[in-house]
């Protein structure tokens, strides 16, 4: 199944891939904000995350560092370490359908003072707007709508 027929509206592959982009920077961004991270953990905790990511749809590449060190100060004793937040993320990520690619980034901008999701690179638009022929489209009635009636006899 392509990225495309995953939805219910007539995207092409790549509109669609930029989307599921999107979904999977914003993921790593509610998801693990928060996390006890340390100098010590912030590799073991950047691959799990390249791990889980990595096991979703059209994900061909991620590459996820944390710095530590661009967080609030650590706590003391038992207390020394930091919670991960926007600024100690750096996410790149790439998505491939058929010839669609897509690479997205997350990455805060200090001159912004936002942890911004961009789109770093998508392939160009095909001449037919790659989208799906009509035969593989969903018909109507699958996608949630009542289906039109073409002739008095039709179904």
């Amino acid at each position: 199944m392509t990225a495309a027929q995953v939805h219910r509206a007539s995207l092409t592959d790549r509109e669609a891939l930029l989307f599921e982009a999107g979904i999977k920077l914003g993921g790593v961004f509610h998801q693990y904000l928060g996390i006890p991270v340390s100098a010590a953990t912030a590799r073991g905790l950047a691959e799990t995350i390249e791990r889980a990511v990595g096991l979703q749809p059209y994900v061909t590449s991620v590459e996820v560092r944390i710095d530590p060190a661009r967080g609030p100060p650590p706590g003391r004793g038992r207390f020394a370490y930091r919670y991960l937040t926007p600024e100690m993320l750096d996410v790149r990520i790439q998505l491939k359908d058929g010839p669609s690619e897509v690479e997205a980034r997350l990455v805060h901008r200090p001159e912004l003072r936002y942890p911004l999701m961009s789109v770093d690179r998508a392939s160009p638009r095909s001449p037919h707007g790659g989208r799906r022929p009509t035969s593989v489209r969903r018909s109507a009635r699958r996608a949630g709508r009542p289906r039109r009636r073409t002739s008095p006899s039709g179904g």
